[in-house]
């Protein structure tokens, strides 16, 4: 007998805000924290991006961010391999805080589907659909 699923955690970066994005989502259901709440305040403001994506790689949470040049930081696409941390990404900066939840929520099927797979891996989420940026395909 295989032992029971842990539920699913999402860790929700601070460039998606501490409170606006983090309460559309609860409401509808995920279960998550934020970096302000793993780390504290003032604290989260100074944490590192490749600290924090280890830890919640260690600590089985699936990472939801923003950040629209991600795909060139070296070091974070080095935290995410090393450390097979799964994430979903919006690259876009320029949305409300109520788009940036509709489009995590409007994808909810597919990136909870994701992320029941072991990373790493990171998505670019889209309005209708995520799109795999690592690995890349093919």
């Amino acid at each position: 007998m295989s032992p029971p699923a842990q539920p699913r955690k999402f860790f929700v970066d601070r460039s998606l805000g501490r409170v606006a994005v983090p309460k559309l989502l609860r409401e509808a259901g995920w279960d998550l924290i934020t970096l302000a709440e793993h780390y504290g305040v003032p604290e989260d403001e100074t944490v590192e991006d490749t600290r924090w994506i280890e830890d919640s790689a260690k600590l089985g949470w699936v990472v939801l961010m923003k950040d629209k040049r991600i795909r060139y930081r070296q070091a974070e696409i080095d935290a995410v391999i090393g450390h097979q941390a799964r994430c979903f990404v919006i690259t876009r900066g320029d949305l409300t805080s109520a788009a940036y939840a509709e489009r995590f929520v409007a994808n909810q099927q597919a990136i909870f589907a994701a992320s029941d797979t072991p990373g790493p891996f990171m998505y670019a989420v889209h309005i209708d659909r995520l799109e795999r940026l690592y690995p890349p395909r093919g």
